[in-house]
């Protein structure tokens, strides 16, 4: 799904116009990038969390000539899945009961 048909789901479910669901999508998107990048983490219970992330430095290889290079250190965005989200995408699987074996007494 890209930003159009998000827009064009968004709009089915809230009753709105296109032109007002993007507005809303597009403001969203933009307050939740703006806090991020001044460090602040967004929480949308049930969704997930935004986040950034600071990543070492580290060493790694120049896949061409295999020579070690330095990464450096450096901030990246994160996005970590809430609870609902993860049992909407992948459902809790029900424990399944073993059934107890009769073993024969000797």
């Amino acid at each position: 799904m890209n930003k159009s048909e998000l827009v064009d789901a968004i709009a089915a479910k809230a009753e709105m116009t296109k032109k007002d669901a993007d507005a809303v999508l597009s403001a969203v998107i933009d307050a939740i990038m703006e806090s991020v990048a001044e460090g602040e983490k967004v929480t949308l219970v049930g969704f997930g969390t935004f986040e950034a992330r600071q990543r070492q430095a580290r060493e790694g290889r120049n896949p061409s000539t295999g020579k070690p290079i330095k990464i450096p250190a450096t901030t990246v965005p994160a996005f970590s899945a809430g609870k609902s989200f993860k049992e909407r995408v992948a459902p809790p699987k029900e424990e399944k009961k073993v059934a107890k074996s009769t073993a024969k007494k000797k």
